[in-house]
């Protein structure tokens, strides 16, 4: 009988940790070297009063640090988690790997997926969760082998013993996430513990219907309205920002009618308890006249026009009008990536969490944005966010693995 004990590594704001402490998982620790994502982390997982809350051992500092520091300094001390810790989770930095990005093999981030396989050695639990990009698992230019299959490689042929690995394109939407978010994700269970007789996606497709309907998700994709429509500006009352002197932000007011994906973000909290990070964007005049036409002229749905772009001298690519009744894009890390369907604005902190799942007693910490120098040295609230594995793909991922014990381990 095990406890269902996880470590996160590159655990960020939280959203993969918090998916799976929903899905019945014990967290012992999380390793995340921004001091912003981690103090997002520790507001709302490290709590004694929260329902879901880390244990933390009494080794360890809770402070942010790298994996590197983690190796260094606490080597005896993760080997004697051996037998103690069912999974390890983790989600080492994308930006080498993002075919959104350079694609640069000698990006330094690159590196953390080794160090999270010394962990593992370290280590040895019973099952491994590594989630990344498409990306991952494309070899960069004059390589022979994609990242991915050198990653399943060291994890098959383990000192000691290794792992059966399991590897496929999910997209987050499956489990009711308001945005398609396909991203690559790889399961792996310890060789010693017997032989599966069923692939663990398949385990994860089949669960998937059950999962929909205990949360009332059934039925079609949750739509950009469904997840955000209760935090619309308009007929709001407008209230300086409690963060930010000199922003605006709505006084959340709760319908008396809810979408059902509204209501699952809105459990444990009171009716009309406002969730934190509802900040205004401070639009200039001719930046919100910019945003009219588009809202007037622009198809719904869809990036913004070539045509509508060189009219405004736009070198910005990846700007999408957001479709009420469709899928949000994937939410990134830049704030102005998507347009509001019906104001001329783009998304606030709040309305890209609920488009990633983040339930709204979530709170988020730290600056909203940054810039300049400081973009490689700060992760601000939009930046958390975007970065962040949905809660709600990590929970059906957690429920999963808890299947591949029960189902299919000899």
């Amino acid at each position: 009988m095990h406890n269902n004990t996880f470590i996160d590594l590159f655990a960020g704001c939280g959203g993969l940790s918090l998916g799976l402490k929903q899905a019945g998982w014990n967290g012992i620790f999380a390793i995340e070297k921004s001091s912003d994502a981690f103090s997002t982390l520790t507001h709302n997982l490290c709590s004694p009063d929260s329902k879901y809350h880390f244990e933390w051992p009494r080794w360890l500092p809770q402070k942010a640090m790298t994996t590197r520091t983690l190796l260094r300094n606490y080597s005896s001390e993760l080997k004697s988690l051996q037998g103690k810790v069912d999974l390890i989770a983790g989600g080492p930095p994308c930006q080498g790997f993002s075919t959104a990005g350079k694609r640069d093999p000698d990006d330094p981030r690159n590196v953390l997926a080794r160090e999270y396989i010394k962990i593992v050695k370290l280590v040895r639990p019973r099952f491994l969760l590594l989630e990344n990009v498409r990306g991952f698992q494309t070899a960069f230019k004059g390589k022979k082998k994609p990242y991915s299959l050198i990653v399943k490689e060291k994890l098959e042929n383990l000192s000691g013993g290794g792992y059966r690995v399991y590897s496929k394109m999910v997209q987050a939407s499956k489990f009711g996430v308001p945005q398609p978010r396909s991203r690559f994700i790889m399961l792996a269970v310890r060789k010693d513990l017997g032989d599966f007789s069923q692939d663990p996606f398949s385990l994860l497709e089949e669960m998937t219907p059950a999962f929909r309907s205990e949360r009332s998700l059934n039925g079609h994709n949750t739509t950009v309205l469904e997840a955000i429509g209760d935090l619309s500006i308009k007929g709001k009352t407008l209230m300086e920002s409690p963060d930010t002197s000199g922003f605006k932000q709505l006084q959340y007011e709760q319908p008396e009618q809810l979408s059902d994906y509204q209501k699952l973000m809105r459990k444990m909290v009171e009716n009309n308890h406002s969730p934190n990070s509802l900040r205004l964007p401070n639009h200039r005049a001719e930046t919100k006249k910019k945003f009219v036409d588009f809202l007037n002229t622009c198809p719904k749905g869809k990036s913004i026009p070539q045509d509508v772009r060189d009219k405004y001298s736009m070198k910005k690519q990846s700007f999408m009008l957001l479709h009420p009744k469709q899928l949000a894009r994937t939410v990134t890390t830049l704030p102005d990536d998507m347009l509001h369907y019906s104001e001329p604005r783009i998304l606030t902190v709040r309305e890209n969490a609920r488009l990633q799942s983040f339930p709204d007693w979530f709170e988020f910490q730290g600056k909203y944005t940054t810039g300049g120098p400081l973009r490689k040295k700060e992760c601000p609230r939009y930046t958390q966010v975007g970065n962040a594995v949905p809660p709600l793909m990590a929970e059906a991922l957690g429920i999963a693995i808890k299947s591949m014990e029960t189902k299919n381990v000899q």
